[in-house]
C-alpha cells in the first residue's frame, strides 16, 4: 500500500500515469487520463468529499493485466477446452481409458448421477497438472516446508508416495502471517500445558457442558483487543460468517453484499432467506444507488420497507487483495440508517499500527461497525473465529446462533495459542516480539515502499499458493490449490504468490529468480 502526500482520497487505485475515478468502473478498474481525473475528483459523491473520513490520503496501486497476457489466455483455454471435447469423444468411443468416476454398466438406464460437463474442466484441464497442487507438507508451516514425494504412472489419475521427503521448500503458500503456527516458543509451551490440564477436545456445545473458563477468558480478550463490549468465539472461521448471517437476517431483510466477497459471506446470504442485491466491488455510488433505491422503493411487490438492510463487506477482499473504503461505507451506513457487517478474516492481527484490523488502519471508532467478525486461522496461527459487537448482539447470537447451539466448543489448546499470540500482538506478555512483527505494517500503509522481511504479497490468480523446491533446476510447485488463499495485499510480487511474515529477503530474492529462469 502506498499513499502519495498529494494524493486524492476520493480516487481509485492509481496505476502510473492513469488515474481512475470512484464511479467508473469496469471489471473493479477503469483507466482514465489525470486531467478527465482531476475533473472529475469535484464531481465524486459527496460521501467521498468529506475530507474528516480519512485521516491521510487512500490510494491503491493494482498492476493490470496487459492486453496480450490477456488475450493469450483466453486463446489457450480455449485450445485446451477444444482438445478437452476431442479427448471426451475418444474417451466415449472407448479409444482412450476413461478414469474419472462413472456409472457402472449396469447402471444405465437409471437416472445420470453425473453431468459430464460438471466435470469437464476438472478431468481436462485441472488433472494434466494436477501433480503441482495439493502437495502434502510433513513439517510446521513455517518459511521452509517439508513435502512428501510423490509419484504418478498414468498421467497424474493417481499418486503413490515414494516415502521420501523433500526437505527445506520455500513456504510461499501459508496464511501463518505472523509466524505463530510453530513447534517452539511461548505458544508452543502454553498449548502444551493446557493439553496436559484440560485435553484435546471439550466434547460438547457452549450451551451445555462445552463452555471453559479458557473460552470466557478468550472473549474477554477478543472484545478488549477488538474494542468493543463482547465477544463470541466459534470453532470454523467459515461457519462463524455461513451459520451467524442466518441468525441476523431472514425473510422481508435485504443484504448488500460485495460482489467479491468471500464464499461464505455468500452461502450466509443464501442461506438466511434475505433479499440480495450485489454492488460492485468498492464502488460507493453503486452502494448508496442501492440504499436508495431500497428506503424509496421497499421491498418488491408489496412496497413494504425493509426490516433490516445489512451491508456486507470484507476488510482485506481475500481474491483481489484491496482494502474495503470503510470510512465511506460507514458514512454511507449511517445516513440510510443500515447495519455493516466487517469481516476481517485477512486483516485482523496484520493491518493497521497494533493489527487490529482496516478499523484501526483507518484510525476509525470500533462502535461504528455493528458485526465485526474475523478468523484465528491466519494471523494467530489457530482455528476459529469470532464475532464482536455490543453486549445485546453476543447474548442474542449465543441463544439463536447454530454455531453456538450445535458446534462443538473450540480445543483448550488451540483457545490457549489463540491468547498466548494475541497477547503477544497486545504486547502484554511482557515481551517486543508482538511489536516485532508488526513494525512492517505503519511502514507499508505510509507509503515508505518499503516492505521489510514481513512483507505480503498478493497474486493476480485464485489459486497460486506457491512453494519453490531450493534445488537450482527445480520447477515452481504450489502447494495447494483452493478457492481464496489470498492473504491483505500490500504489494503484488512478480512471481504472482503471497508471502507470510517469516520468509527471509534472500528466500524472496532466490524464488524470484527461479521463477524468471524457469519463464525463459
Amino acid at each position: 500500500m502506498r499513499t502519495e502526500p498529494g494524493g486524492c482520497c476520493c480516487r481509485r487505485p492509481v496505476r502510473a500515469k492513469d488515474c481512475v475515478a470512484n464511479g467508473e468502473v469496469r471489471n473493479g478498474y477503469v483507466r482514465i487520463s489525470a486531467a478527465t481525473a482531476a475533473a472529475a475528483a469535484g464531481q465524486i459523491h459527496h460521501v467521498t468529499q468529506n475530507g474528516a473520513l480519512y485521516k491521510r490520503p487512500f490510494n491503491e496501486g493494482f498492476e493490470e493485466t496487459p492486453m496480450l497476457v490477456a488475450v493469450l489466455t483466453y486463446v489457450g483455454y480455449g485450445v485446451l477446452t477444444l482438445f478437452g471435447y476431442l479427448r471426451d469423444f475418444l474417451r466415449h468411443w472407448r479409444i482412450e481409458k476413461c478414469h474419472h468416476a462413472t456409472e457402472r454398466e449396469e447402471q444405465k438406464d437409471f437416472v445420470s448421477l453425473y453431468q459430464d460437463f460438471e466435470n469437464f474442466y476438472t478431468r481436462n484441464l485441472y488433472m494434466r497438472i494436477r501433480d503441482n497442487w495439493n502437495r502434502p507438507i510433513c513439517s510446521v508451516p513455517g518459511a521452509r516446508v517439508d513435502i512428501m514425494e510423490r509419484q504418478s504412472h498414468d498421467y497424474n489419475w493417481s499418486f503413490k508416495y515414494t516415502g521420501n521427503v523433500i526437505k527445506d521448500v520455500i513456504n510461499m503458500g501459508s496464511y501463518n502471517y505472523l509466524g505463530f503456527a510453530r513447534n517452539t516458543g511461548p505458544c508452543q509451551e502454553a498449548a502444551a500445558k493446557v493439553l496436559e490440564e484440560y485435553g484435546v477436545g471439550v466434547c460438547s456445545t457452549r450451551q451445555e457442558i462445552g463452555n471453559l473458563d479458557k473460552h470466557e477468558e478468550l472473549e474477554k480478550l477478543v472484545a478488549s483487543f477488538l474494542g468493543v463490549e463482547a465477544a463470541m468465539t466459534y470453532g470454523m472461521g467459515f461457519a462463524t460468517n455461513s451459520m451467524n448471517i442466518p441468525a441476523l437476517v431472514s425473510k422481508g431483510c435485504l443484504i448488500l453484499s460485495d460482489e467479491l466477497n468471500h464464499a461464505s459471506l455468500v452461502l450466509g446470504a443464501r442461506l438466511s432467506g434475505a433479499t440480495i442485491r450485489v454492488f460492485k466491488h468498492n464502488n460507493m455510488q453503486s452502494l448508496e444507488k442501492l440504499l436508495k433505491d431500497a428506503i424509496v422503493y421497499g421491498q418488491p411487490r408489496t412496497r413494504r420497507p425493509w426490516k433490516k438492510i445489512l451491508i456486507l463487506v470484507e476488510g482485506i477482499y481475500s481474491m483481489e487483495g484491496s482494502i474495503v473504503r470503510l470510512p465511506e461505507v460507514i458514512a454511507l451506513k449511517k445516513k440510510y440508517k443500515a447495519y455493516l457487517y466487517l469481516d476481517e478474516a485477512h486483516s485482523i492481527g496484520a493491518l493497521g499500527p497494533t493489527g487490529r484490523g482496516v478499523v484501526d488502519y483507518f484510525g476509525l471508532d470500533p462502535e461504528d461497525v455493528d458485526i465485526m467478525m474475523g478468523t484465528f486461522t491466519k494471523s494467530f496461527g489457530a482455528s476459529g473465529g469470532y464475532i464482536g459487537g455490543k453486549k445485546e448482539l453476543i447474548d442474542y447470537l449465543r441463544t439463536h446462533s447454530h454455531s453456538a447451539v450445535y458446534a462443538t466448543s473450540l480445543s483448550p489448546p488451540v483457545v490457549e495459542q489463540i491468547i498466548t499470540s494475541m497477547k503477544c500482538i497486545m504486547g502484554q506478555d511482557g515481551t517486543t516480539l508482538g511489536p516485532s512483527l508488526l513494525w512492517p505494517l505503519p511502514l507499508q500503509s505510509t507509503g515508505s515502499g518499503h516492505a521489510g522481511p514481513a512483507a505480503m504479497a498478493h497474486g493476480p490468480s485464485r489459486s497460486m499458493a506457491c512453494g519453490i523446491l531450493p534445488d537450482r533446476g527445480t520447477n515452481p510447485c504450489p502447494l495447494h490449490r483452493q478457492a481464496d488463499s489470498q492473504p491483505l495485499c500490500h504489494q503484488r510480487s512478480p512471481s504472482g504468490s503471497f508471502l507470510n511474515c517469516i520468509i527471509l529477503c534472500e528466500d524472496v530474492i532466490h524464488c524470484v529468480a527461479m521463477f524468471c529462469s524457469h519463464s525463459i
